[in-house]
């Protein structure tokens, strides 16, 4: 697992897998419930498999210590 936080954005990407290929990602899928100041988006391949989570506003839905581990994107 891999985190990526572009703190001038204030979005952070997580990959689970080593390398997501261009056009790998299929579809994103919407995640509901996760707060008023944040979208999340669960990247999938065409065969299902979850590929990485995106974080709008990550700075107000993950940990502090998390983004402060991440590598800068």
């Amino acid at each position: 697992m891999h985190i990526e936080y572009d703190r001038e954005n204030d979005t952070a990407y997580v990959s689970l897998v080593a390398h997501i290929a261009d056009g790998a990602a299929v579809r994103q899928i919407p995640v509901d419930g996760v707060g008023a100041d944040a979208e999340v988006f669960l990247d999938v391949d065409a065969s299902g498999r979850l590929l990485g989570i995106e974080v709008i506003g990550a700075g107000g839905a993950l940990p502090a210590e998390v983004l402060k581990q991440s590598s800068a994107g």
